[in-house]
């Protein structure tokens, strides 16, 4: 019975050293693939594990969406790197001198792919500043999006047309992004309104002010703000501004007010002007009342004659 069991862990050891491929670089035997396979399959499931307690548990309430998918990114990156590097090790491949024999190839590799490089460090400095977030609201190039997923080369958003844009990282870190969703939990925005000289302004304020209030997904804790911009050349610009905490759709928000505006005005006898020039001949000096420009001269013309000296 002892020398069947011996002859079984002969067998079993002959087994286990058997080599699969062997060259003078790397050496793969059963037991050196039993081990890498359990490497990887620890490596899953630590990340299953970690996954589970960050998302799930109790632990991972503490954190917010965009932290936790940092973590959950980084965490994933460093596990599998230490998972490759082991695994080489186990099959003979030397790593430190596999680095130091390919320094010329990574040099060339560095010269070809240095635009990837620098996508893959500007994802690592996103990860772990986290200046960006999956959920995140963001405006890039005039052009608004929620970020769907942060990866090290590249980061998928989702814009307001539902239209998936894969960005480059390097262009997040070295380009101009406007991220709403770090700035205060509600956000102001405004639009421009032009009225007719000699309108009312304080009855133009009241209204766009009482518009600005009653719409229903504009902030009740911060009140709108009307500003009489400038004096442009052909109106009274006015700005309003409001609050919302629905950033994604403000846009459409920005229609319902300027659909109202136009209701109000139309209701009110507030005009909305074109561009417009008048054009005065002759020597005449233009007289301006309260209520505009109502001729050319000191005097206005009483006939025909006269006029003809007059607007055009």
């Amino acid at each position: 019975m002892v020398e069947v069991l011996e002859n079984i862990q002969q067998w079993f050891a002959d087994f286990l050293s058997y080599r699969i491929w062997a060259t003078d670089f790397f050496r793969l035997s059963v037991k050196s693939l039993l081990q890498v396979l359990l490497l990887l399959a620890s490596a899953r499931y630590g990340f299953w594990l970690l996954n589970r307690i960050i998302m799930r548990s109790k632990a991972g309430e503490h954190y917010d969406e965009g932290r936790r998918y940092t973590i959950l990114q980084i965490s994933k990156y460093i596990i599998y790197t230490v998972v490759i590097v082991v695994a080489l090790e186990t099959i003979g491949v030397k790593v430190t001198a596999l680095l130091a024999a390919s320094t010329a190839l990574f040099v060339g590799l560095g010269l070809g792919l240095q635009d990837a490089f620098k996508d893959l460090s500007s994802g690592v400095i996103i990860l772990v500043e986290r200046t960006l977030s999956v959920g995140d609201i963001i405006q890039l190039e005039n052009q608004i999006g929620k970020v769907e997923a942060v990866g090290l080369r590249t980061t998928t958003v989702r814009t307001r047309d539902d239209i998936l844009i894969i960005v480059p990282n390097s262009k997040l870190t070295n380009e101009t992004v406007i991220n709403l969703t770090h700035s205060e939990e509600t956000t102001r925005f405004s639009l421009t309104v032009s009225v007719a000289f000699g309108s009312d302004t304080e009855k133009v304020a009241k209204i766009l002010y009482d518009i600005a209030s009653n719409h229903p997904q504009a902030d009740d804790t911060e009140e709108p703000l009307v500003l009489l911009k400038d004096f442009g050349d052909s109106a009274l610009i006015f700005e309003l501004n409001f609050y919302t905490k629905d950033l994604f759709f403000v846009e459409k928000i920005k229609s319902d007010l300027r659909f109202a505006i136009d209701k109000e005005f139309f209701k009110n006898q507030i005009i909305i002007p074109f561009p417009q020039r008048t054009v005065w001949k002759g020597p005449e000096r233009v007289t301006q009342f309260g209520n505009g420009i109502v001729g050319a001269g000191e005097i206005m013309p009483d006939d025909d004659s006269e006029r003809d000296n007059g607007a055009v």
